[in-house]
């Protein structure tokens, strides 16, 4: 059975994660400067060395060592060394691992976009902190956006629409969508505007994130360790976790069903969980609940890093298999609570005071639990953990420069793709009436009906769109071609699948798109 390695326990047996229960999920804790990124560092490299791909958000900066390899000139390298020694790790050796930086600020890696439409109501009412008014506000215009096929990619058109919406709600009434009260609009346009001067517009937009880019391996078979840089996302952490749980839901729904694989298809960390369930109303905690309950049958496993155990709702932290803690500070009558919680977690250890424990682990030193090959909790130990290959510490901006330049996703996902959506429709048909109503007025209402659309028809705008497309793509091929790279593209494939794209949008919205677009793509096989 293939394990990763975690330390030596205090009965002088190796403390091991069998990679067939890693998909189990799992909680890293302990209060600050305990060890808890050392040990997330160690787990995500030996993952990547079994060829199972990582997500980790690089909350304080530090991680993105993670790329580089750790060096004997490093303050504390003879610490590291001698624990290495300590546990017996003879094959101890400075070593790099393969990392793409992301970033949805574009400014530390790539680019992260989704589009509002992807986003949901439901998530994005939390992001904004709207009340149930005003999400059911927003649940109408979304559902005004689908029957009627206005793409939602960013918040200038979810302003547009909203505006609309304003303007127009006797007709949404009339037409069974509901009451849309001016309070409500106004309420939400103006959290939108919030976040946008705080940089969320940044994560709303084309090109999307495909979730496949997560699972890569490079050419020797290790796993990507995709790092996002969070240090700037903190500043507001409800976007944080927003973007996380979303994350986590587009995995949940994109990802083949593979019951309890040899290994994950994906190891998922979520540094500074609390974030995720602070204020959460109750129908995002089910969801929560249901995704990490459901989400290990596609291979992925959920790791929750958290200062304090009790953190994490019981119904999410029942769920949790592997468990690393670190120390914890009696402090206060919280902090003793959660002692008794984390204690109360392990299998008990007649040799082991797990409770006094907690509080005496040294840095470097945890409580561990993990699921043996039959999937039952083993008998706590504790445990010396053991230290990280790569470096401790982050990359210099030269370094980071140099890794992001042989990204597999170099040129990807770093332009914005600003193409017809509801903003611009609606401005169209603003326009449009404004002019015609004009011409009505000069000319009469039979002559200028006998005239042709003033809009372009869905047929030539989309056939135009195909065509640009597909010389953009041969262009693209040609210049990858020069500079040595690869390209999946295929031009006209791409120009056929947005003509279709763009035909099934004006046509009937987001079903007949991803209809046609399917269709387009099966005869193209």
């Amino acid at each position: 059975m293939s394990e990763i390695f975690l330390g030596l326990g205090g009965n002088g047996e190796n403390q091991s994660l069998a990679l067939s229960r890693a998909n189990r999920h799992g909680l890293v804790a302990g209060a600050t400067g305990t060890g808890k990124t050392v040990t997330l560092q160690g787990l995500a490299e030996s993952f990547s060395a079994d060829g199972v791909p990582v997500f980790v958000a690089d909350v304080k900066g530090d991680l993105s060592g993670i790329a580089m390899p750790g060096s004997p000139k490093f303050k504390h390298a003879e610490k590291l060394e001698s624990r290495a020694k300590e546990l017996g790790m003879e094959d101890y050796a400075y070593s790099d691992n393969p990392v793409i930086f992301w970033d949805l600020y574009g400014e530390q890696g790539h680019p992260i976009r989704t589009t509002v439409t992807e986003m949901g109501p439901l998530l994005l009412a939390r992001l904004l902190d709207l009340n149930d008014t005003q999400e059911g506000v927003l649940q109408i215009v979304f559902r005004y956006a689908d029957d009627n096929g206005l793409l939602l990619l960013d918040f200038g058109d979810l302003q547009s629409l909203l505006q609309w919406a304003n303007e127009n709600a006797q007709e949404l009434s009339g037409a069974g969508y509901g009451n849309v009260s001016r309070q409500s609009v106004g309420a939400i346009q103006r959290q939108l505007l919030s976040f946008e001067s705080q940089g969320a517009a940044h994560f709303f937009g084309e090109p999307a994130l495909e979730i496949d880019d997560f699972l890569q391996k490079d050419e020797e078979g290790r796993g990507y360790v995709n790092v996002l840089a969070a240090d700037q996302l903190m500043r507001s952490p409800k976007l944080y976790a927003t973007f996380l749980l979303w994350l986590l839901a587009e995995l949940f729904e994109t990802l083949p069903e593979v019951g309890d694989p040899e290994k994950p298809t994906l190891v998922f960390f979520f540094d500074e969980a609390h974030l995720l369930f602070d204020d959460a109303p109750k129908a995002l905690q089910d969801k929560i609940e249901q995704v990490v309950r459901l989400i290990r049958s596609k291979g992925v496993g959920v790791y929750f890093v958290t200062q304090n155990p009790i953190d994490i709702p019981e119904e999410v932290a029942g769920q949790l298999g592997n468990r690393v803690q670190h120390a914890l500070r009696a402090f206060t009558k919280r902090d003793q609570r959660a002692i008794k919680a984390a204690a109360e977690t392990f299998r008990i250890n007649p040799d082991l005071d797990v409770e006094a424990a907690i509080t005496e682990l040294k840095v470097g030193e945890a409580l561990v639990s993990t699921l043996d090959e039959e999937g039952a909790p083993t008998i706590v130990q504790r445990t010396l953990i053991k230290p990280p290959r790569s470096r401790l510490g982050p990359v210099s901006a030269k370094e980071r420069a140099i890794i992001q330049s042989v990204s597999p996703f170099d040129g990807k996902y770093d332009q914005v793709v600003d193409r017809q959506s509801a903003e611009e429709v609606l401005a169209q048909k603003a326009a449009d009436a404004v002019e015609t109503a004009q011409e009505v007025e000069e000319k009469g209402e039979e002559e200028v009906a006998k005239r042709s659309r003033k809009s372009t028809s869905i047929w030539e705008k989309a056939m135009s769109r195909g065509a640009k497309v597909a010389a953009g793509g041969v262009a693209g091929v040609a210049a990858a071609a020069v500079l040595g790279k690869k390209s999946r593209a295929n031009p006209v494939a791409s120009g056929l699948t947005s003509a279709a794209g763009s035909i099934a949008t004006d046509l009937a919205g987001p079903i007949a798109g991803r209809f046609v677009r399917n269709l387009i793509g099966g005869l193209m096989r």
